[in-house]
């Protein structure tokens, strides 16, 4: 779940299974030649990541305790198709979806996990939120999980941040089942590598060979599903019988897959200085901010809370320039660290995070006060509920027939 440069959809191409979350493109990037909507948040082009990055700014927003406008709110849910689905965008949301709508699980749980945040006593957020988690129902595969498209073969970044959008609308993960009666605690163990081939690491697969080598999103993705998890995670508390960095064992259960994603993400930042790194093909290894964000907040949940503080920090120190090229879902993503670490995203490094998301998008309706911005981080009620790499890449390979990269789940039938 990370937001990532326009750059990375050319990695992307080349990998086939997983998905985080988006921010395709960055606000630099060229806008659309027809006037983007009003409500929509960001400048940048929206077509493969305006759901995602809107469903992000909402949710990033109310966690801070701000009510969005309602024209944000109101363009997002006339996004979803009749099925419930959504889709990474609809230039025209009057015209009706068809077969060629590409309705992907990512948007739809995206948005799925900030409608139900600011749904409240709204019956008609309500009713669009059952709508959606009807429609992810339905798509399901028959092994418990869930990949980007219908269709496609489950992967650790859609299961997860389904599991999110389940466990967001009230819906006990372990209870949503295939036909095969299986859950995402099924699925999950079996995306996540072994001890000695992957050390833990929830992988993503090769568009090749199929084969999945370790990747450090899809273990955020991973562990946050598998503790049945969304977005929006409580400040970690550090978990009873942490002690120790957790010990990889052979991942039978969600639960052991969930502890080894935790180890593998603990070594890993512990051998980078607390950040995670990244390469894009030809170039050299740089600090990746998105995935980073994105294990914060996994190792808050897994109750690592001391290893998220520190790499929130350094967020903190060194995201600035990133979260500004990258828009929306950039500094989505850093209030959702922020929270999960117990800092405060007014203050972050000095930057006042909320309200560098709120010039993304209109006005707000009505900006949290420092005394309810408090409250809302310390509301336990906010424990529900991506990376841009993700969403670009996977619109990118569906464009070239192999199907939206970062999932493998959309069962290919009508919206």
């Amino acid at each position: 779940m990370n937001v990532r440069r326009s750059a990375a959809v050319l990695a992307a191409v080349a990998v086939f299974g997983s998905a985080a979350a988006p921010a395709a493109f960055a606000d630099d990037a060229p806008s659309p030649s027809t006037a983007l909507p009003s409500g929509l948040y960001g400048k940048s082009d929206p077509k493969f990541d305006g759901v995602f990055r809107q469903s992000y700014a909402l949710l990033a927003l109310d966690t801070a305790g701000v009510e969005p406008a309602q024209k944000a709110v109101t363009w997002l849910t006339g996004q979803q198709c009749a099925s419930g689905g959504f889709a990474a965008y609809r230039a025209d949301a009057s015209e009706p979806c068809d077969s060629k709508t590409a309705v992907d699980s990512n948007s739809t749980a995206a948005a799925v996990q900030a409608l139900a945040a600011l749904g409240g006593k709204d019956k008609n957020l309500a009713a669009t939120v059952k709508k959606s988690v009807g429609w992810l129902k339905s798509v399901q595969n028959q092994d418990g999980g869930w990949g980007y498209n219908p269709g496609l073969p489950s992967d650790a970044n859609s299961t997860g941040i389904v599991v999110g959008a389940l466990a967001a609308a009230g819906e006990n993960p372990a209870n949503v089942k295939s036909q095969k009666g299986r859950s995402a605690y099924d699925a999950l163990p079996k995306l996540a590598m072994d001890c000695g081939k992957g050390d833990g690491a929830f992988g993503l697969a090769d568009a090749k060979s199929k084969k999945l080598s370790p990747n450090a999103d899809a273990t955020a993705a991973g562990v946050l599903g598998s503790l049945g998890k969304g977005l929006v995670v409580p400040p970690g508390k550090k978990a009873a019988d942490a002690g120790d960095a957790p010990k990889c064992a052979k991942p039978d259960t969600a639960a052991q897959a969930a502890s080894n994603g935790t180890a593998y993400l603990l070594d890993v930042l512990g051998e980078n200085d607390d950040h995670l790194m990244s390469a894009m093909p030809g170039a050299k290894d740089q600090p990746d901010q998105g995935n980073t964000a994105d294990a914060v907040v996994a190792l808050a949940a897994a109750g690592q809370s001391e290893q998220a503080k520190k790499s929130a920090e350094w967020l903190a120190e060194n995201s600035a320039a990133w979260a500004k090229q990258s828009g929306p879902a950039a500094y989505a993503q850093l209030v959702f660290a922020a929270h999960a670490a117990g800092m405060d995203p007014r203050d972050f490094g000095g930057a006042d995070l909320v309200k560098q998301l709120s010039a993304q998008g209109p006005p707000p309706e009505k900006a949290a006060t420092s005394d309810s911005a408090s409250d809302a981080d310390s509301d336990e009620k906010k424990d529900e509920g991506v990376s841009i790499w993700w969403i670009i890449g996977v619109g990118l390979v569906a464009g070239i027939g192999i199907g939206f990269l970062y999932s493998a789940n959309r069962k290919k039938q009508q919206p």
